[in-house]
């Protein structure tokens, strides 16, 4: 518990009840002593200029979606939640722009703006419960990264309240409207370590007219079909959102296939959605089996599909260890993570799936199962990803766990740079301490 005088402090400065004195720990750590629930901007920045005038720390959580990724403090002095900070701030339809508070949930976001036939490219895990804030913080994306690029392609401007409690702003809300140094781009994906994103303005796109999913499974035993398949398919004229291949393991689970399998997403009018699923029709490699989903089949099989991952807002008492790693490599090696992964259930005794993107490189693999075998298995994959001259950093992992493995994988070459931004926004270490890169 915080000493009686903070706790007076802390009630000075929200209504008692916005404030929760916290009783139990949660096992993934990044909790608070007191955890306060702010409704506006200056309330946030009340909160933020008291610790930083007392030395407390703050750690902050919307959804609690990503409450495992990152952090070697359990417990800090405060747990600053955003999940009654929400709402629409402004929608221009003409000028397909939306700014939304920071602790809106993105499925509620992308409910309204379908209303004006409207999306954001964007794909979270746990839309339900991800907010846009923490989406953003963590530069969160999805296998339809291919087509939609990532945060950073679709934020055109944040508020933001720095840890001394000044209200800044970065951007605007127009689509273009960036000259000189876009300093959006310094708090997209800092894990919310320089200052709290209190709204967020992004550019839109038109709802796509139709939309489907082709699966196509290969042989288990031929991954170099894949590849072949795969490198012409993105040397063709189509256009995909995504092509995520999934592991044997996980395509058994999702479609009930025990192969590779190939999740090709289109999105655009009817009749080119169509072109592109004969062009593969006719192209379908020998071997293997295919299987078109359209429409709400489609969506029904992404809605399945990000949740397959552990999530902080979903963790129940489990006798078995949940990870989940966020691998990048070049483009075509996502084959050989994939092919990785499908070892570790002889090797480690996991259960373990997979996905990974060919065409961005980015993978991600979900591990369950005895703790030791789980850390033995995180390093297996990060010591085959560095041999592949890629990386890969631990998205989900019980705290008592996180002080065993570097979840970042090392301090990269321009660590002193970001170390350096880190001390001059926020000298006294009061936001999200030693939950980023090399314990910043």
């Amino acid at each position: 518990m915080i000493e009686a005088t903070n706790q007076w402090s802390i009630k000075d400065i929200l209504p008692e009840d916005q404030i929760l004195i916290e009783e139990l720990l949660h096992p993934l750590g990044n909790n608070g002593r007191v955890t306060v629930f702010p409704k506006t901007e200056e309330e946030i920045a009340n909160v933020l200029r008291y610790a930083n005038d007392t030395g407390e720390k703050v750690t902050v959580m919307a959804g609690g979606t990503k409450r495992g990724y990152g952090g070697l403090t359990e417990t800090a002095d405060i747990l600053l939640s955003l999940a009654n900070y929400q709402g629409i701030v402004e929608h221009t339809v003409g000028d397909m722009t939306v700014t939304v508070k920071a602790g809106t949930p993105f499925k509620e976001l992308a409910a309204y703006l379908a209303q004006h036939s409207q999306k954001i490219s964007l794909d979270p895990a746990w839309p339900e419960y991800a907010t846009i804030g923490g989406v953003i913080a963590a530069n969160d994306s999805g296998p339809k990264r291919l087509g939609y690029g990532s945060a950073r392609d679709v934020v055109i401007g944040l508020r933001m309240i720095y840890p001394d409690g000044t209200i800044i702003r970065a951007g605007g809300r127009t689509v273009k409207n960036v000259a000189g140094y876009d300093m959006n781009k310094l708090f997209i994906g800092a894990m919310g370590t320089l200052g709290v994103i209190s709204e967020v303005t992004l550019k839109l796109r038109p709802l796509a007219k139709f939309e489907s999913l082709v699966l196509l499974t290969f042989p288990e035993t031929n991954s170099e079909q894949v590849r072949t398949f795969a490198t012409s398919l993105l040397d063709s004229m189509l256009e995909p959102v995504s092509m995520e291949l999934l592991s044997p393991s996980l395509s058994e689970r999702l479609i009930g296939k025990n192969g590779y399998t190939l999740a090709i997403a289109f999105e655009d009018v009817e009749s080119s959605v169509h072109y592109q699923e004969e062009f593969i029709k006719k192209n379908q490699p020998v071997h293997t089996d295919l299987a078109i989903l359209q429409q709400q089949d489609a969506r029904g099989f992404w809605e399945q599909f990000y949740k397959i991952g552990p999530s902080g807002a979903e963790t129940t008492v489990n006798k078995e260890t949940e990870a989940s790693l966020k691998i990048g490599v070049v483009n075509m090696d996502v084959i050989k993570v994939i092919q990785e992964s499908q070892t570790l259930k002889d090797s480690h005794n996991l259960v373990a799936e997979a996905h990974g993107g060919l065409g961005h490189g980015l993978c991600q693999v979900n591990l369950k199962g005895a703790s030791e075998d789980v850390v033995s298995a995180i390093q297996q994959l990060r010591d085959s990803a560095v041999q592949l001259g890629g990386y890969a950093v631990v998205k989900h992992l019980p705290f008592t766990l996180r002080s065993k493995v570097d979840v970042w994988g090392g301090k990269p070459s321009h660590f002193f740079l970001m170390q350096g931004i880190k001390e001059k926004v926020d000298p006294n270490g009061v936001l999200n301490e030693k939950r980023f890169v090399g314990g910043i």
